[in-house]
Formats: C-alpha cells, structure tokens, sequence
C-alpha cells in the first residue's frame, strides 16, 4: 500500500495532532462521543486517497495511532464513525473528511459544493437527513509539519503596558500597494518586516503591531458567490496554522523571520484571534472538523434541543469552552503561537464568549481566564479583550479579571461625540481620558487595562468619521443595510469629498483633536493603521468583505503634503507622551491627593481656570474643559500636564488655573507645525481645538 505499513502502531495520546519524532509521526485526536476514527493519507497532490489506518487505540477520550516511516510534508485527513442523531447533538458521517483540529500546515482549500454538508442541502427535513457523499476532493488536507527554526539571539521587546502604543492593521492591506516593497512580498508576511514598514512604525511612535486574524480562515460561500471576499478572516478554519493568502514564499518561516525583525526593532507582535467560533456556522454549516469529530462537545448547544446551536457569536456557533478538551485546545493554540512564533500577545474576538461558562453567562472566574492567567507562557504575554458578544448579558466592559486589558469603546464613542459638539458629554467625556476608573479601578488593575480607541478595524477611519455623516457600504452588496448605522461621526458641511477648504480645514483640525485625546489619555492608545495619514474607506463602515482598495492603505496619501503633516503631528504626539511620564501613568487618579497644599494629583477646569462645579458638570451646553495631572518631582518641582479642550464652535479665552507655573505650549492641534513656546496666564483656544501645556515650578 505505497509502501505504507498495513496497520499503525498504538502510539500516544499525547502531544495532540500530528507530531513528527525522527522516526515516524504519532497522530492523536480528541472524540469523547465517536466510536472509530480513522486517519486518511493523501498523494502529495491531495487529490487520491492512497491509505486509510483505523487509529488503534483510544486513551481518555484520544484516539491514537503511529505511522513509523512517515515524515513531514505527509498529507492527511480523519474521519469520523459515530451515531447520526442530529436530534441529540450527533453529526458523525464517515464519508466527510476531517481537517485534524491541530494541523499546523494545510494543503488545498475548500472548494464549495453541497457535499461538504453532511446532510442533504436540498432535502426538505434539511440537517435531519444523512448525506453520503464523499467530501475528500472539496477540503483541504492537513500537512505533517516540523520546525527547525533558529530562535537564537531573539528578544522578546516586552514593552511595559505604560509604554504601549498600538497599531492595528490588516498584514495584506497593510502592504499591498507599498511601493517600495517587491511586487511579489506585496500584502504578505514578508513585508510586515521591510525596513519601510519598521520606519514608518518607529517615526510614529508605535511600539506594538496588532494584526488581524492570520490563522487559516474560509471564504465565506455566500461572499463568493456575490463575488466578494472575506477580507478581515474572522472565519477560522485552522487554529494552528497561518494564513496562506498572506505568505511570498509558501514557507512558515516566513512569518517567524518577519516577527524576528520587528522583535530586533523593538517592536511587538499580537494577534487578533477568533476562538469564540468557527467557520463551520450553525447546525445547517459545512462540515470542516469540530462538528464532525465530536459536535455535542466541541459546540455549545441549546439545552432543551441539542439539534441546534447555541449563537451568542452572530456567526451560526459558539465554542464550548467550558469543555476541559475545547478549553485545551484553545490554550494549545495559544501557547504554539508564543513558543513558536514568539508572538508577543493576543486580542480575542467576543471575548464575553470565551469567559461564558457554558449556558450560565459569562463570568471572570471561567475556566478560559482561569488557565491564561496561571500559564507559565501566557500569563507573560499582552491579553486584550473585545468585552462584548450578542448573547445573553453580552456587555462586559470591565468586568473581565485582572492580567487582561480591554477595548473601551466607551472611549470612542465619547470621544466622537464630544468633539462633534453633542450636549452633556463633558461629565462622560472626562471619565474616559481620565482612564475609565468607573470601570477598570477594581482588584488592583491598573490604568492600561483599558485600550483607547477612536477607530478600529471595525468602522470607519478616522478621515471618514469627520467627512460622513452616515454609512455608506453599498459595495457590500447589502443595500447599505450592513455595518454601525451609528458612527457619531459629522461630515462638517458636505458629505464626502469636497473641494471646500473651509470644511477641510475644520475636518483636520478635529481629526488633530482626537488624536491628541487618543495619546493625552490615561489607558492604552491603539492607532488604526492608516489614519496617521488620513486613510478612507470611502464611508465604508463595514469593509469586512472588502479585499480590495477600498481597504488597502493608499500610501500615495503618506506622500502628499497633508499626508506628511499628519504623520509629523501623531510623530509629535507620540514623542509628548513618551516624554511626560504624567501622560501614561500607571496608577489610577482620583484628585482625592494634595501634591501641594491646594494641587490634587487630578483637577477639571472650565475656560475661567476655575474648577467645575455640580452645575457646571451638569449644564449640557459646555463644552470647554481643562484637565490637569500633577506631579512632584524629584527635587521638589511640580510637573504639571494641561489637557486644554474646546469642543465649542467659536474660539474661546481660557485662562490658566491656579497655582502659578512656567508654562510651555506642547501639541496644539488648531496649528500642528507650532514649534513648543511659553504661554501667560491664558492663551486663545481655536474653536474645536485641543491643547496640551505644561508646566514647572515650585510653590512658595
């Protein structure tokens, strides 16, 4: 049989996956509900089954074999006998190829035919009915892997929390239409490390580079038939393995030489994943490998009808992680992206998700938070939540444990609204620069805990926040229905594109504005990438499906005069907070301490330099404010840092407050090209403009 051994060997049921050991390769797999599992080998095509091996042993719910003589590059795939009882939760059909759950490498894609379903599509009892088909030559066959990469002599740059400066992007978009990258590295992995992208990110400060998802992920089949794509990849298919799609040379390595790279640059390297579900959607989706390996266990289903799942994802499925096998394999995942690609961090898509103990809601103390936080690996690493899902009770902006951080869109959306002139923000508004205490001042968590945003992924950028007043993704081929229909965005007198330099120069005075909000605040910025040179998605707020240049960042806009003083100005605002200790202190404040006899370490100003009053915070008219942070220096000056805000639609006077000091102007965003200047007892505040000042000098 191909000179293949006529049975396996018993093997171990441990490590998961296929494991190479010189010798021959030991595969292993979970199915606490299977009754045999066999492992399918492949031609190095992909296209002829050559041998079929019914794994030998099942060992804690691990169904094990060894193939002696097998090496990598071997292409292979499982499947799965078991009860077809949809009604209890059972999908099992050997007649669909497995994807192996821990494939580290894959060969092929998924070709879209209804046999990929293991029920008949067209039947009118639908997923009740037994499809038998054979779905080999529509999937992808999974590829024994073996790395010899040299990690030697890399460091890890782990940039405390406080120095953290986040940059989101898209590892295609990002690079697609640079220039100066080789037309053939162009939107891959390769060029994440051209000295081009490192200089951009050092010149603007950045010290962490998050990526969107880059586990291999399935084009949706609705997308493709509308011929559009699935561009973000929250769609995973292989938690293990990275993107093809986004690889020059086919070879891993390639993503490990570029993190080696930007690691030797000082920067870091997260991932955006997607544990909380998977490309398979809901009871009536494909078959790829969960659903049939084990559907009851890997799947949250309905309680009451296990013939459906649960969907607190949006997505068709949600992962049961409150299952010690699911939860291992996530942990498994996690820890071979640190160790084997030494990536830095992680950002998890519906994080509510994962701390969902199983039907019981979500809860700090889940089993997923549980195993990070005590790992010797993870527990090292940057851990960021999106604190929300659409499922029961799905809001959990700071409810999430200590050791991660989270996104604070509380943060942006005040944000938007304060600097488009909407009533009563102030009281919120100051919350959120202050560092969302409210929300994240519990069980000794600190200040970076929650991540700063104006924009995301998720959303328009930030150009098209100040040039459209609503959504427009009819490219999306959903008649505008996708995506926010709330941006808290403000076209300031003409919607898109104008030839009006009034409106622009109102436009860029207020994406100036919340940027230096974004880096003057307490917490963790995070930068969407293109918009330090004013990247557009045409008003675009959903561009998912979008590979295209609708989401590729235009770099001829970093080259344009506009372009480059945009980039000078987050430059600028960069160097301030690095500079300014106050800017990102660790330590929450709450102005209950005097750092001089009459000075708290926090105060809130209006216009008159006077602090606001209960009727001052509640009159939803203002919309002038002045916070300062104060500290004592180590020869017994004070340093003080002055966020100057005026969100009005006039200029206003704002007077210096109490006490005295030698005050300089930093950042103003009404004039970026200002060089640093002293300033008296008050100074002319643009209408929406901010400032930052600051200030030295002894008391008395």
């Amino acid at each position: 049989m191909n000179g293949f051994p006529d049975r396996l060997e018993p093997g171990s049921p441990y490590p998961l996956g296929a494991t190479f050991d010189g010798l021959g390769v030991n595969f292993a797999v979970f199915s606490a509900n299977a009754d045999r599992i066999d492992l399918c080998l492949f031609d190095p095509k992909g296209r002829k089954q050559v041998a079929c091996y019914e794994l030998p042993e099942w060992t804690d719910e691990v169904w094990h074999g060894y193939l002696p003589g097998a090496t990598p590059g071997l292409l292979y795939g499982f499947r799965a006998h078991g009860r077809w009882e949809p009604e209890e939760g059972h999908r099992f059909n050997p007649n669909k190829l497995l994807l192996d759950p821990y494939a580290k490498g894959l060969h092929g894609g998924v070709r879209w035919t209804d046999a990929l379903h293991s029920y008949r599509v067209r039947s009118k009892r639908k997923d009740l009915t037994f499809d038998r088909r054979d779905s080999a030559a529509a999937m992808p066959k999974a590829v024994v892997t073996a790395s010899g990469f040299d990690w030697t002599g890399d460091v890890r740059p782990q940039v405390p929390w406080s120095d953290t400066v986040i940059y989101e992007a898209h590892a295609k978009g990002l690079t697609r239409l640079m220039d100066e990258v080789p037309e053939m590295e162009r939107g891959t992995f390769a060029a994440l490390s051209h000295p081009r992208v490192i200089d951009h990110l050092k010149r603007i400060g950045v010290t962490t580079l998050e990526l969107l998802p880059i586990h291999e992920f399935v084009q949706d089949r609705r997308l493709q038939e509308a011929g559009l794509v699935n561009y973000w990849g929250y769609n995973t298919l292989a938690f293990f393995a990275p993107e093809r799609r986004y690889m020059a040379t086919e070879h891993c390595d390639e993503l490990r030489i570029a993190i080696r790279r930007l690691h030797a640059a000082g920067i870091e390297v997260i991932l955006d994943v997607v544990y909380n579900h998977t490309a398979e959607g809901s009871e009536l989706g494909p078959t790829f490998n969960f659903r049939g390996l084990d559907n009851a266990t890997y799947y949250r289903l309905v309680e009451d009808d296990p013939r459906y799942c649960v969907n607190d994802t949006g997505t068709g499925n949600t992962l049961d992680l409150s299952h010690p096998r699911v939860l291992q394999m996530v942990a498994d995942s996690l820890r071979y992206w640190a160790e084997s690609y030494h990536v830095d961090g992680f950002r998890f898509d519906l994080g509510v998700t994962l701390g969902r103990d199983g039907n019981n809601g979500f809860t700090p103390r889940a089993g997923f938070f549980d195993v990070l936080r005590q790992d010797p690996v993870l527990n090292q690493l940057k851990l960021i939540s999106e604190p929300w899902d659409i499922g029961p009770g799905g809001y959990q902006l700071g409810n999430h444990p200590p050791g991660f951080a989270e996104w604070n869109d509380k943060f942006r959306d005040a944000t938007r609204r304060f600097w488009r002139g909407d009533s009563g923000m102030r009281p919120e508004f100051a919350n959120r620069i202050a560092g969302s205490a409210d929300l994240f001042d519990h069980r000794a968590r600190r200040t970076w805990a929650g991540i700063n945003f104006v924009t995301a992924h998720d959303g328009q950028p930030l150009r098209d926040v100040v040039s459209y007043e609503g959504k427009h993704n009819e490219a999306n081929g959903e008649d505008n229905r996708d995506g926010h229909s709330e941006n808290y965005s403000r076209n300031w007198g003409a919607e898109g594109p104008t030839d009006d330099q009034g409106i622009e120069a109102c436009r860029d005075r207020v994406v100036r504005s919340m940027l230096t909000t974004l880096f003057a605040s307490l917490g963790t910025p995070m930068l969407l990438g293109g918009d330090e040179f004013g990247r557009t998605q045409r008003g675009n707020n959903n561009a998912y499906c979008q590979d295209n240049q609708i989401s590729w960042f235009d770099w001829s806009l970093e080259r344009s005069e506009r372009g480059q003083a945009l980039i000078d100005f987050v430059r600028r605002l960069a160097e301030t907070r690095r500079k300014f200790p106050l800017m990102r202190a660790n330590s929450f404040l709450h102005g209950q301490e005097e750092v001089a006899p009459g000075v708290l370490d926090i105060d809130w100003f209006d216009e008159r330099g006077v602090n606001l009053s209960e009727a001052d915070w509640h009159n939803a008219e203002g919309r002038a404010l002045m916070m300062r942070r104060v500290r004592r220096m180590d020869d017994g000056t004070l340093q003080s840092v002055l966020l100057v805000m005026n969100a009005s639609h006039t200029s206003l006077t704002f007077r210096m407050p109490p006490p005295d000091l030698e005050r300089h102007l930093i950042v103003d965003s009404s004039d970026p090209r200002a060089p640093e200047r002293p300033i008296g007892d008050s100074i002319e505040v643009p209408d929406r403009a901010a400032m930052i000042i600051v200030g030295y000098g002894r008391l008395g």
